[in-house]
């Protein structure tokens, strides 16, 4: 199952966006009401969303300004891995969330919706970080 968000426009540079996203610290600024549960540091988190699932994640690749790439921690509730990409945008960036979790056809329709409208809360929440 693939999931992207579309781009959002961040009022901050390309690396400014890229050292925040970089520090799962930070992620549970841009959480939901609906987490709870948060645990992190720099390289791991891990969060329950209410109704859903128990998730956790630790960081496997970064690249310079560009990308954040997150990977689950455990199966539980399904092996995936959640991209941040980064690009410049004049003066701004932008950012958009790609997922790839490894579901079967019938849990990817019960689960499609909830995740994209969880991914673009992440995404509002970054923008309302930078965008004040």
């Amino acid at each position: 199952m693939n999931l992207e968000t579309p781009w959002k426009s961040i009022s901050a540079s390309q690396e400014d966006v890229y050292t925040f996203l970089s520090d799962l610290n930070n992620l549970e600024k841009l959480m939901p009401e609906q987490v709870i549960n948060w645990k992190s540091s720099q390289d791991d988190c891990s969060f329950t969303i209410k109704g859903m699932a128990d998730m956790t994640l630790s960081i496997v690749e970064k690249t310079p300004s560009s990308i954040v790439k997150m990977g689950s921690s455990s199966a539980k509730p399904f092996p995936f891995s959640l991209t941040a990409q980064i690009e410049s945008e004049n003066d701004t960036s932008k950012v958009r969330l790609v997922f790839d979790g490894k579901v079967n056809a019938f849990m990817s329709m019960m689960i499609e919706k909830p995740l994209g409208n969880f991914f673009n809360m992440l995404l509002s929440g970054l923008e309302k970080q930078y965008n004040n």
